[in-house]
């Protein structure tokens, strides 16, 4: 039987592999092993449709067990983690498919400390959920409440009000919503820097997240952001933990440039710690270049930021992400945070005085292709020796300087390839082969 979490929660597609019978499943767990204090657990959801529904079984599952559910209703995840962690609750549940389509939808449990689990919890409630019918419930008169509670998300805003009222800026903004949970909030903390905010994609319906927009298709923002004249373009994406920034040229500046850019500001401050900085696997060798080049140190992790989280809390690091826009700075989140890291680059751009075209020249990246393929029996690929052979002489042809991964997607039913080395006609050949033989072999 396949592992229900995946490197950031459970997903799947609403109503069809992701039930609400799991939800309630997962709510009656998550009381059993993490609320055994009598704490409350708070749960709060994205914009898609489907989140009212597995929100309700979760309460359902929870409350049967006699803990209090307190219901936050459409906040960033980022924002959830912060509810979490405040002291008040034993766990979090977030209803959310971060970037992914709106049919999907998506379970993540976060710790008291707003941490997502490391995996032999996880482990403990797999076990429980196949088993949730057989945990003793609550007596009548004992059963769990449900709290709709939406205050709890001032907590967050106001905390991020704070990180934004200690810098000052009078650059001008475009923001992405992606049609998410991050546009409760961010455009009003962002123009709390004293920023000209405009704002994109912030309609949602239930049907529209990422559709078109966001993190994962920054195209509309980048030429909104050429149109309008502004300093710079910011792109969430549904959950708000990830963000793609968009220089005022139009061009995208990705997760690992940004990183770059954040840790070479505080490399020049004396403010990273130990020099260190944590990444995954996929990003990018030029990040790493720059970053020991001027002194500093680069530690990779497995792909997924809890990995990030946990390669930081181990290494005494305070600043560490991921390609894909996911980037944790430890002193403000226990999570990526786009809002936070909008911040972070507003600071930079606003202290040096730079653009942030100029900024990203200093991370100067290898040339790299990723691809996503779907792929029904995307953990085959290692047993195959098709797919092995291709990948050795993919190796042998890029030359020392050069990296191929093949992995199956934690979030997705596909396998994920990437490729990176000096040339980029020869990263596209090769990430193109491989990624059609992996359709051809996992399907």
């Amino acid at each position: 039987m396949p592992r229900l979490f995946g490197t950031d929660g459970i997903r799947g597609i609403a109503n069809v592999d992701l039930k609400p019978t799991l939800a309630y499943a997962l709510g009656r767990a998550t009381a059993h092993r993490l609320a055994g204090s009598g704490r409350p657990i708070v749960v709060g959801q994205d914009t898609r449709r489907s989140g009212d529904m597995f929100a309700a079984a979760i309460v359902a599952g929870a409350t049967s067990m006699g803990v209090d559910v307190h219901l936050v209703g459409v906040v960033p995840t980022p924002a959830l983690a912060h509810i979490t962690g405040s002291g008040q609750f034993a766990a979090g549940i977030m209803v959310s498919a971060s970037h992914n389509p709106a049919r999907d939808n998506g379970l993540k449990v976060l710790d008291e400390r707003g941490y997502k689990l490391d995996e032999a919890i996880e482990d403990e409630l797999e076990q429980l959920i196949w088993t949730a019918e057989e945990l003793p419930g609550a007596p009548a008169d004992a059963l769990g409440l449900a709290i709709q509670d939406r205050g709890l998300f001032d907590l967050y805003v106001n905390h991020r009000l704070g990180l934004a009222a200690a810098m000052s800026t009078d650059l001008h903004l475009v923001i992405d919503c992606a049609n998410g949970s991050g546009g409760m909030a961010a455009a009003r903390i962002l123009e709390a820097t004293g920023a000209r905010v405009d704002v994109l994609f912030n309609d949602p319906d239930g049907t529209n997240i990422n559709d078109g927009c966001g993190a994962t298709d920054p195209a509309a923002l980048a030429r909104e952001v050429l149109a309008r004249g502004a300093d710079v373009g910011f792109a969430l994406d549904g959950d708000a933990d990830r963000l793609i920034a968009v220089d005022a040229t139009g061009c995208v500046v990705d997760g690992d440039a940004v990183i770059g850019i954040l840790a070479l500001d505080r490399l020049a401050r004396n403010k990273l710690p130990n020099g260190s900085l944590v990444v995954s696997i996929l990003s990018n060798g030029g990040l790493q270049k720059a970053v020991e080049d001027a002194g500093g140190q680069v530690i990779r992790t497995p792909v997924g930021d809890k990995y990030i989280l946990e390669g930081m809390l181990v290494n005494g690091a305070v600043l560490g992400g991921e390609k894909s826009g996911h980037v944790i700075i430890l002193e403000h989140t226990t999570s990526g945070d786009g809002v936070v890291t909008a911040l972070e680059v507003l600071s930079v751009m606003t202290r040096s005085g730079r653009r942030l075209a100029d900024l990203a020249t200093q991370v100067p990246m290898l040339p790299q292709q990723q691809r996503a393929v779907p792929a029904r029996h995307k953990d085959q690929w290692e047993g195959d020796p098709a797919i092995r052979k291709a990948i050795a002489a993919a190796e042998l042809r890029l030359g020392p300087g050069g990296r191929v991964l093949v992995r199956p997607s934690g979030t997705e039913p596909a396998i994920r390839v990437m490729v990176e080395g000096p040339s980029s006609e020869l990263v596209v050949e090769l990430a193109d082969q491989l990624a059609a033989l992996a359709g051809e072999r996992l399907n």
